[in-house]
């Protein structure tokens, strides 16, 4: 079903409200444009037309008035002969010619003011074409923003995002590990204190001494088995 009935109402129409109260915006504005475009193509159409008449119109008019002219040549002719009568009924079809070139003058003059119309139309049907292009855009770009935010939250809200979250915790977790591992390696030994190496030298003579006893008493007892 046709959306304007009129190219008035293509220039008079109010995009805002036609896409307000309509269910598929979308599907609303490519009608709109497709119907504008077919409308345009139409308004130029019907001009070509007009100005296929005009041109056809004024070769006739001019037709006309070379005929009235020679009527009243053969008019002048024939008064100069004396035969008034010849005269006469040249005069009337210069008449004839004359009357229906005025006649056409009047439609051709009637057809530049409908072409002056059709080129105004033309001029504003093609602003309101770009508006409604530039409105397409906007309502394309808008609903592919939507369309990726739906997509953008149906994915956040997933239990594939939670199990690749998991395993992103996970894999920190690991490289945790691995990090302290790293860091323990690579402490140095703490040198000793002054107090840790003179406690050593004690701990060592008291090896030495414990050891020196073990040794007499393994002497003392074989000694009364050699005797």
């Amino acid at each position: 079903m046709s959306i304007f009935s009129r190219t008035r109402d293509i220039i008079a129409a109010n995009f805002s409200d036609l896409l307000d109260r309509a269910e598929d915006p979308v599907k609303m504005i490519r009608m709109i444009i497709l119907e504008m475009e077919e409308t345009l193509v139409e308004v130029r159409a019907s001009a070509a037309r007009s100005i296929a008449d005009q041109k056809e119109m004024q070769r006739h008019t001019d037709r006309l008035d070379r005929l009235a002219t020679d009527w009243s040549d053969k008019a002048a002719l024939a008064l100069s002969k004396a035969r008034e009568d010849l005269a006469r009924a040249a005069l009337v079809e210069k008449k004839k010619a004359t009357d229906m070139a005025a006649q056409l003058r009047t439609e051709v003059a009637i057809l530049a003011d409908s072409l002056r119309a059709y080129e105004t139309d033309i001029e504003k049907l093609q602003t309101r074409l770009r508006e409604a292009r530039s409105r397409q855009s906007a309502i394309a770009a808008r609903l592919e923003s939507a369309e990726n935010r739906v997509r953008l939250r149906t994915l956040m809200t997933t239990e594939r995002v939670d199990e690749a979250l998991s395993r992103f915790d996970q894999l920190e977790r690991r490289v945790d590990d691995a990090e302290g591992r790293a860091d323990a390696l690579g402490l140095a030994t703490p040198k000793p204190t002054l107090a840790d190496e003179i406690a050593a030298l004690a701990g060592e003579d008291h090896i030495d001494a414990e050891l020196a006893a073990m040794k007499r008493a393994i002497d003392q007892s074989a000694a009364p088995k050699e005797g």
